[in-house]
C-alpha cells in the first residue's frame, strides 16, 4: 500500500456516495474553470468512483483521460466507466510525474490532494505534468471548523492516543493566497484561485459524523483496531454533541479552495 493510500484510510464508496449531490457540486464548480481546447489529453488524480471523470471526459470531448487513484475498491468502481479513451490506473499521486512523463493538457484533482503532505513539493512535482499551455485545476477542502478539529481531539485521548501512537493526521492544505503565489512561482501565467463556502443543511448534527465517515475519519479507521473503533466513533459524536449540540436542522459550512492556472 502506499503512504497515500494509507493516509486516505480506507474507502467506502457506499458511505462516500451518501452524499453525492454535495460532494460533486465542487466538481462541476472546478470544471467551470477549465477551458477547453481540441484533442485534449487528461489526467485526473484521485479520480474516485470514476462517474464525474467520465463526465469530464465526456464534457471536454477529450482525446485521452485517464483517471488515477489508489484505493481499490474506489478503482473497482470506476471501472464500469472505462471506454474507448477513458481508463483508469492504479497509482500514487506522487508517483503520477514518473509515470507519464509525456505530461497532460490539463491536470485536474477533485478533493484528493488534501491527503498528500508537503504542498509546497507536492505541487512543483505536480507541474511536470503539465505540458506547455497546459492548465492545472485543484480542488480541496480547507475546513478547520469544529466537527474537524474534534476528529484530531478525540484521537489525542485514552485509549486512542496509544492505539494510535500519537499519530493524528495532518492537513497540509493552506489558504488561498498560498496557492496564488505558488502558482505564480510555479510559472502559470494565467490563474483564478479562490475560497468558497458550501453551505449543507443535515438533518441533525449527526449528519455531520456520517458526512466525515465517508472521508476524513478514514484515515483514523484505517489504524485503528477494528474493536476500538466503535468506541472511537461513539466518543467522536459525544464530542460533536457537546460542542455544537443536537441540533436540528444541523448548518455545516464547507469552505474549499479552488485554483486553476495556464502554464507558460
Amino acid at each position: 500500500m502506499t503512504n497515500e493510500a494509507v493516509s486516505r484510510g480506507n474507502w467506502d464508496p457506499g458511505q462516500y456516495g451518501r452524499f453525492r449531490d454535495e460532494r460533486s457540486r465542487p466538481f462541476y464548480d472546478l470544471a467551470a474553470l477549465v477551458q477547453p481546447s481540441p484533442g485534449m489529453r487528461v489526467v485526473d488524480l484521485g479520480c474516485g468512483t470514476g462517474e464525474l471523470t467520465a463526465w469530464l471526459h465526456g464534457e471536454l470531448q477529450a482525446a485521452e483521460t485517464v483517471g488515477l487513484d489508489s484505493s481499490d475498491p474506489m478503482l473497482e468502481k470506476a471501472a464500469g466507466f472505462a471506454r474507448p479513451g477513458l481508463r483508469f490506473d492504479r497509482e500514487d499521486i506522487r508517483m503520477a510525474p514518473a509515470r507519464y512523463p509525456e505530461g497532460f493538457d490539463l491536470v485536474f484533482s477533485n478533493a484528493a490532494l488534501q491527503w498528500v503532505t508537503g504542498h509546497e513539493t507536492l505541487f512543483a512535482e505536480l507541474v511536470k505534468l503539465v505540458r506547455p499551455g497546459g492548465q492545472i485545476a485543484v480542488q480541496m477542502p480547507a475546513n478547520q471548523g469544529v466537527p474537524h478539529r474534534l476528529t484530531a481531539e478525540v484521537a489525542q485521548q485514552e485509549p486512542f492516543a496509544t492505539a494510535l501512537g500519537g499519530w493524528v493526521r495532518e492537513d497540509p492544505v493552506r489558504d488561498a493566497v498560498f496557492y496564488s503565489r505558488l502558482l505564480n512561482d510555479l510559472g502559470f501565467v494565467e490563474q483564478h484561485v479562490r475560497l468558497q463556502i458550501y453551505p449543507h443543511v443535515m438533518e441533525s448534527t449527526h449528519g455531520a459524523v456520517e458526512w466525515l465517515k465517508g472521508s476524513l475519519l478514514t484515515a483514523y479507521q484505517a489504524r485503528i483496531p477494528a474493536d476500538l473503533w466503535p468506541r472511537y466513533l461513539e466518543a467522536y459524536e459525544a464530542a460533536l454533541l457537546a460542542v455544537e449540540g443536537d441540533r436540528r436542522p444541523y448548518f455545516f459550512p464547507f469552505p474549499r479552495v479552488l485554483l486553476w492556472g495556464r502554464r507558460a
